[in-house]
């Protein structure tokens, strides 16, 4: 059988550019891939210790049995359904007083939002841009997935995600997430949460180009079920 293996951000290096499509004996699991790949020397067990791996867009355990057809992505920890503007992946710079204006509704009594900056440094190195880059089918799902979790945990009205892909400078918003509700304390807890947890399940990454040279930055760790640990 044959499956199409993608990987992203510090991990590219393993495939070639667009994806590989790589022969498995039928039966075989995404454990026995992963094993693969270090026996072939494009990767080694602790590079992927801490990897998510997504079969169809969809987080899974890496005793899954694989398919003809399946698309397997390898996923490092991360720096992030039916169309809505409220959540997107763009590659221009995000308006956020449009946005704001048009996530506003009458029954509203707050409006809390997250604007994530580009800064000029990192630990004291001194920063000259970002590049992002994301799977973007499964990170607009993910995305998607947040919007629906945060209304129903916080009962809050709407949500809106947009999280900007590319090359980012000095200043420039990277994600901007806002949140509209009754009342004021639901949204600043929907919006603390939510930009926590698109840090650690949204599959988008960022290399940083520093003054002294360039590093893929180290993402949050993903949650248990999701990293290599999981069984």
């Amino acid at each position: 059988m044959r499956i199409r293996l993608l990987a992203f951000g510090s991990l590219k290096p393993i495939v070639s550019a667009g994806g590989d499509w790589r022969e498995l004996i039928p039966g075989q699991s995404v454990a026995d891939l992963l094993a693969t790949l270090c026996h072939e020397g494009l990767t080694d067990e602790a590079a992927l210790r801490s990897a998510a791996i997504a079969v169809n867009q969809h987080y899974t355990s890496r005793t899954h049995t694989l398919h003809d057809g399946d698309e397997v992505a390898i996923l490092p920890p991360v720096s992030g359904g039916a169309p809505t503007p409220h959540i997107a992946l763009v590659r221009e710079p995000i308006d956020s007083a449009a946005i704001q204006r048009s996530i506003k509704s009458p029954p509203d009594g707050a409006l809390c939002v997250f604007d994530g900056i580009v800064r000029d440094n990192t630990l004291g190195r001194r920063t000259l841009h970002l590049d992002y880059e994301a799977y973007e089918e499964m990170a607009l799902k993910q995305m998607h997935l947040l919007r629906s979790e945060a209304i129903e945990l916080f009962a809050i009205r709407d949500v809106a995600i947009v999280h900007r892909l590319g090359r980012l400078t000095v200043g420039e918003t990277s994600v901007f997430i806002a949140v509209a509700s009754a009342h004021r304390g639901a949204a600043f807890d929907a919006c603390r949460w939510l930009i926590d947890t698109l840090k650690k399940t949204v599959p988008i990454w960022k290399r940083e180009q520093f003054a002294d040279g360039a590093a893929w930055a180290d993402g949050e760790p993903f949650p248990d079920d999701l990293a290599g640990n999981a069984k």
